[in-house]
Order: C-alpha cells, then sequence, then structure tokens
C-alpha cells in the first residue's frame, strides 16, 4: 500500500453510521492501513472483561458483540471468496469489569448467552474466571459447554461441588483441519501460573504440564501449524517452556502464540517459524494475523508447498468505521441478521439492568495513568484524598486515627466528565472488595507498610506474592517498557477521550489512542493515531485519617481492602510486628464499590 493510500481519509469512501448500541457515539473518520491477509488468518480478543455493549463514551471502541459477530461473518465470506481461512480466537477474562457482567443476579445472567454468539475456534481461560468459586462453577457449567469441542484446559482442572471429584476443566488439546486450505492444526489453551484461584479449581504449573504423556503425544502430532492460545503474557516463563517442548520435538513446525493478561497490544517473535500476538483489552482491539507459506496437504490431500513463511499482524480499532473499510461494506451492507439481533439482546440487557441509572456527574476527566501521579487529574489521587477518607470509617472506631490502605488496581478505568452511571460504576470498580482492618497497630510498624508494598522489594521474593499485581494490570509490561525503551512491549497508552472526535476537515487531526511499537515495528495499529502519555503509578496508595493534629499517634488502626491481606501480613511482618488472620477483622460490610457510590451520590449531585 501507497503512502498515499495510507493517508487517505476513508470517510470520503465510506458511509459513516451510529454503532449498534443507541447510547454509543458514532464513529470517526482516520487514516487506515489494510489488513495482511494469508492463507491463513486469526482475528483475536481478550480481556474484554464485560465490555460486550462496546464502549459508550469513546467513538474509537463503540463497536459491539453484535458488531464482531458482522465483521467475522463477513471476513469468513471474504476469505471463502479468497480461498483463505479466518479463525476467531479468544484467551480470557470475559467476566468482571462492566455492568453487563457485574450488575446482574447471579452475575453474567445475560453475558453468557451474548458471548457464545460468537463462533469461536479456540478458546480459554483467564484469571478472573477463577477468582470467585460461583464464576468458576459458571465457566464450567455455561462456558465450557457452550463452546463444546472449541473450549481448551491444557492445565486447569474443575472440581464438581457434589462428588468432589477433580476433572479437566475441558478438554486439553484440539486437532482440527481448516476448512479451505486444509491446514492440519493442534491447538492448546493454558494459562498461567495462577495461584489465586478459589478452591474448586486446580491450575497446573505449566511446566509440570508440559511433562505429562497426553501434551508429549500432542506435540509429536503430523500437523502443518501449532497454536498456543493462553491467558499467558507473550513473553513470561510459562511460554518460553512451551516454545522449548513443542521445538525439541517438532524443530520446524510452525507456532503462533496468543497471549492474554497484561492488557496490552504485543507482539513476539519466538523464532523464524514462531510468533505470538496479544490483542489488548476491554473490547478496544480485535488482533489480525496472518500466516503465509504454510506446508499444508490442501483440501483435497494434495501437497501445497509454498516457498516462504511469513507472519503479520495488525491491532483493530474496534469500531463500525475500521469494520466497514476493512470488509469494503457499508452502513447498509455489513451488518448481519445474527449480528444485529445479538446488538438488539445486548440492549435488552443493559435497559433490563438499568445501567444508565445516574448516580451523579463527574465535574472532570480523572484519569486512571494518563495524569501524573499526584495530580489534580489523576483518579488514584481523588480515590486517595477525596473518597478513601470518607469511605473508611467505622462508625465505633470513627475517631481512632487510622491508616486506609487500597491497592491501584481495584480501579480499572477512567471516569468522564459528565454522566456517572450505574454502568460507570462497575467498568470503574467491579470488585466486591470490602475493608478490613487490624486493631492498634504501632504506628512507627504501619506506616511502613506503603512503603514496603510499593517497594515490591526482597520481602517478596521468597513468596508466592508478587507487589506489582496489585496496580492495573498493563502497567507491568508498559512499566517494564518505559525502564527499558528497547524492548518490544511498548505502548502509548490507551486511547480515548471525550473531546469530540468528528471534523468536518478533509484532514482532521489524528485521534488520540494506541501508537504500538513491538517486535514488528510501528506499523502494526489499523489506525493512526495521536500518542497518549502513560503515567506509572504505585501499587497501593495510603490514606491518613483522624490523626493528631500535632505529633504521631503511638498507636493506629490499619485498614485496607481484603485482597490486599497477603501483601499487608507480611508488610507488618517484615516491619517487626507478627500478626495473623486472627487479628483481621472485618471493617465495613459494604463493599468499597457500594461505599465510592454513596460518595458520588452525595458530591457529584449537580446537573448534567
Amino acid at each position: 500500500m501507497t503512502a498515499k493510500r495510507l493517508l487517505t481519509w476513508t470517510a470520503t469512501l465510506l458511509a459513516l453510521a451510529a454503532a449498534e448500541q443507541p447510547e454509543a457515539p458514532s464513529p470517526v473518520a482516520a487514516p487506515m492501513r489494510d489488513l495482511p491477509w494469508g492463507q491463513l488468518n486469526f482475528m483475536q480478543t481478550t480481556d474484554t472483561h464485560g465490555w460486550h455493549a462496546g464502549h459508550l463514551q469513546e467513538a474509537q471502541y463503540s463497536a459491539d458483540w453484535g458488531d464482531y459477530i458482522s465483521f467475522a461473518e463477513r471476513m469468513r465470506e471474504k476469505a471463502d471468496g479468497l480461498g483463505a481461512d479466518v479463525l476467531l480466537i479468544d484467551t480470557g477474562d470475559r467476566i468482571e469489569g462492566n455492568g453487563l457482567y457485574d450488575s446482574t443476579t447471579p452475575k453474567g445472567k445475560y453475558l453468557y448467552d451474548i458471548v457464545k454468539e460468537q463462533d469461536i475456534d479456540v478458546i480459554c481461560t483467564g484469571n478472573h474466571e477463577l477468582y470467585q468459586t460461583d464464576a468458576a462453577d459458571r465457566e464450567y457449567d455455561a462456558t465450557v459447554p457452550n463452546f463444546k469441542g472449541n473450549y481448551l484446559a491444557s492445565n486447569l482442572d474443575y472440581i464438581k461441588p457434589k462428588t468432589g471429584e477433580q476433572v479437566p476443566m475441558a478438554q486439553r488439546y484440539r486437532k482440527f483441519t481448516t476448512k479451505n486450505q486444509g491446514i492440519r492444526i493442534v491447538a492448546f489453551g493454558f494459562l498461567f501460573d495462577f495461584t489465586g484461584n478459589a478452591n474448586n479449581t486446580v491450575v497446573q504449573p505449566v511446566e509440570k504440564t508440559i511433562k505429562e504423556k497426553w501434551f508429549q503425544d500432542a506435540i509429536r502430532e503430523d500437523v502443518d501449524l501449532f497454536v498456543v492460545i493462553g491467558h499467558v503474557t507473550l513473553n513470561g516463563p510459562e511460554y518460553k517452556a512451551i516454545f522449548k517442548a513443542i521445538r525439541s520435538q517438532k524443530w520446524d513446525t510452525p507456532i503462533q502464540f496468543f497471549g492474554g493478561h497484561s492488557h496490552i497490544r504485543n507482539y513476539a517473535k519466538y523464532d523464524s517459524k514462531a510468533y505470538g500476538l496479544q490483542a489488548g483489552r476491554y473490547m478496544e482491539t480485535i488482533g489480525w494475523m496472518s500466516i503465509d507459506g504454510i506446508s499444508g496437504k490442501g483440501k483435497k490431500g494434495d501437497p501445497k508447498e509454498l516457498a516462504s513463511m511469513s507472519f503479520k499482524r495488525r491491532y483493530i480499532d474496534n469500531n463500525l468505521f475500521g469494520y466497514y473499510y476493512h470488509t469494503g461494506l457499508n452502513e447498509t451492507t455489513f451488518s448481519t441478521e445474527h449480528g444485529k439481533n445479538v446488538s438488539k439482546q445486548i440492549h435488552a440487557a443493559r435497559k433490563a439492568e438499568n445501567l444508565d441509572e445516574l448516580y451523579g456527574c463527574a465535574p472532570k476527566d480523572l484519569w486512571l495513568n494518563r495524569a501524573p501521579y499526584p495530580s489534580n487529574d489523576s483518579l488514584v489521587t481523588w480515590l486517595e484524598t477525596e473518597v478513601i477518607p470518607v469511605i473508611a470509617v467505622k462508625e465505633d472506631r470513627k475517631d481512632v486515627p487510622r491508616l486506609a490502605l487500597t491497592n491501584t488496581g481495584a480501579m480499572r478505568f477512567d471516569i468522564f466528565k459528565g454522566a456517572f452511571t450505574r454502568d460507570t460504576t462497575y467498568i470503574v470498580s467491579p470488585f466486591v472488595s470490602k475493608f478490613l482492618y487490624i486493631k492498634e497497630v504501632p504506628y512507627k510498624s504501619a506506616k511502613q507498610v506503603l512503603k514496603i508494598i510499593n517497594s515490591g522489594g526482597d520481602v517478596f521474593a521468597f513468596s508466592d506474592l508478587e507487589a506489582s499485581s496489585l496496580a492495573p494490570p498493563e502497567q507491568i509490561a508498559i512499566k517494564s517498557a518505559t525502564i527499558a525503551p528497547s524492548t518490544p512491549n511498548q505502548n502509548s497508552y490507551q486511547a480515548g477521550s471525550q473531546s469530540p472526535l468528528m471534523s468536518s476537515s478533509s484532514t482532521p487531526d489524528l485521534i488520540p489512542g494506541y501508537t504500538t511499537k513491538d517486535a514488528a515495528g510501528d506499523d502494526g495499529d489499523d489506525t493512526l493515531h495521536a500518542p497518549i502519555s502513560f503515567y506509572p503509578i504505585p501499587n497501593v496508595v495510603q490514606s491518613a485519617i483522624a490523626m493528631p493534629a500535632e505529633g504521631d499517634p503511638e498507636k493506629v488502626d490499619l485498614v485496607f481492602i481484603d485482597f490486599i491481606k497477603p501483601w499487608v501480613l507480611l508488610a507488618l511482618r517484615f516491619a517487626g510486628q507478627i500478626y495473623g488472620e486472627q487479628d483481621v477483622e472485618t471493617y465495613t460490610e459494604e463493599t468499597m464499590t457500594e461505599r465510592m457510590v454513596d460518595w458520588i451520590r452525595e458530591n457529584w449531585k449537580q446537573d448534567c
């Protein structure tokens, strides 16, 4: 594609249409890059976290799951015309993070039926499906049968509640042949070495799994391609071990990895015939991967030897404008009946749960990572200085000096100026975390806890506790890239603002968004964007409440979110105070999210 073609504003070529959800903003014109097509092409979602209605305040991610279904069906039609194949991948964390999942009783009341409408070829579990016992039950009882034969659980078991029997969550691997090219594939579905799962599941370490007979037999299969999907970061030790194991038996067979968990767009090269793709988070991105030059048997068994292999990727912004561009269709011709019906299903679910109910009106944008911390525009600063001091209160101890801690990963998204709704609540703070406390901790020790956890130093080196996991997931990868700029997985952080994105100019300014630099360069994003800055935030923040006007207190109540209890106990031990489970008590019966809503109702009453 020529530079002139690349920079042509596609508004002159395609009709512009609103997203299927009526509340969503219309997508906008932007300069685009074409998708590279190969014999075999993949579309990936990961870490969608319930955002299946799309982004209702961000035009560039405003397509919903129904639109994605239409897109997949149109791309498969296009592939049939080309004699190529398109496979769909999802690598987990489909739940927790949006009202479409979190607002319902039981959770996911509508979501599982919505997700199953997409024809996904290989799908696996994320860690969020396993934190709560009931969520793991629903995964086994709903998602696994919804994708029977395509759901893979290579290192995950489930414990049946009635019998106590430990069984594979789903089948360990899948062998199949593609429709048009006849490419023979063995696929696996892994989870990283996760230890925070509920007690009705068992996650086996990857290093142990790859020694099992079924895996060793599978990697000896005569196939044209191995596909390894997983809720695993592309550069993590788990994928390095799997790559090494496959290469020990098949030194030349192509391998395609798909990752997740760290919420970034990313790409990795393992060798000249092994690559990995990761498609970001929150339905912002559809990952596109194409492979050419696979030496397959062909649909009728005839050898199809091609001269050389190529692996190419794109990160597709999830909006209708891009979907029209990549399919060559428009508002009239793009949507399939199936896709439109699923969009209606999503809309009905949102209405049934009253997700547009107004709780308050945010007076300004508050950014999780796009503003420096501390600053007046930082969501973390707002939480630390305005919210926690008001909501971390136990009536019978409200006058007792206290230090209240919460991990920044409890906050999952930005707050935009304007309507703060029931849906926004779950988007910003989806978890069921409650406040715990330890009474009357010596202040000289309590005040060290924040520093110890944020340093993430030697105190955690010999435990299973990674202090960095207390921050938002995307920070782990991006922060490491900031420290070492030559590393491949760099992103300018997530696109989106509430400033108008439409323009009447024939050459409008670039929309702020992902400007990804990965192992293949800086041309992976399908849409050209203006970059957005990313600012690091601490693992944990602290509010000092009811402290004496002068001097330090002798003792304080140490208050903290229940999720961080193991880190707090270990940090206290390092600070010279030995406390155990018996010393920890409930501070509030309400969740932090419920108390935050009370704060918003009281403090953001103004008319939007």
